[in-house]
């Protein structure tokens, strides 16, 4: 990427507000959704659980969550990422 391209120092490419998929990946359990969605209302609460999406692996075995949040700062970002990594039935966060 060209220097004049980069984002200032601690900056971001991303220009805010903006719709930011999370994806989330965790055991087939019908908890993590719940989790997750309580997680994501905690620092997005404008968001619509019923856009939720949900896919179970071929196996039967994990869950993927995808919540397309409204991001208002990368700070928020941070701290959702943060959250959802360090919850216990989460695997992944994307």
């Amino acid at each position: 990427m060209p220097q004049s391209e980069l984002p200032p120092a601690g900056g971001t490419l991303l220009e805010f507000p903006c719709a930011f998929p999370i994806k989330v990946m965790g055991p087939a359990d019908p908890a993590l959704a719940q989790a997750v969605l309580e997680v994501v209302l905690r620092h997005a609460p404008d968001f619509a659980a019923a856009t939720m999406e949900m896919r179970t692996s071929s196996g039967g075995k994990y869950l993927s969550l995808t919540c397309t949040i409204n991001a208002t700062s990368q700070a928020q970002l941070d701290a959702l990422y943060r959250e959802l990594s360090a919850h216990p039935m989460v695997k992944v966060v994307l």
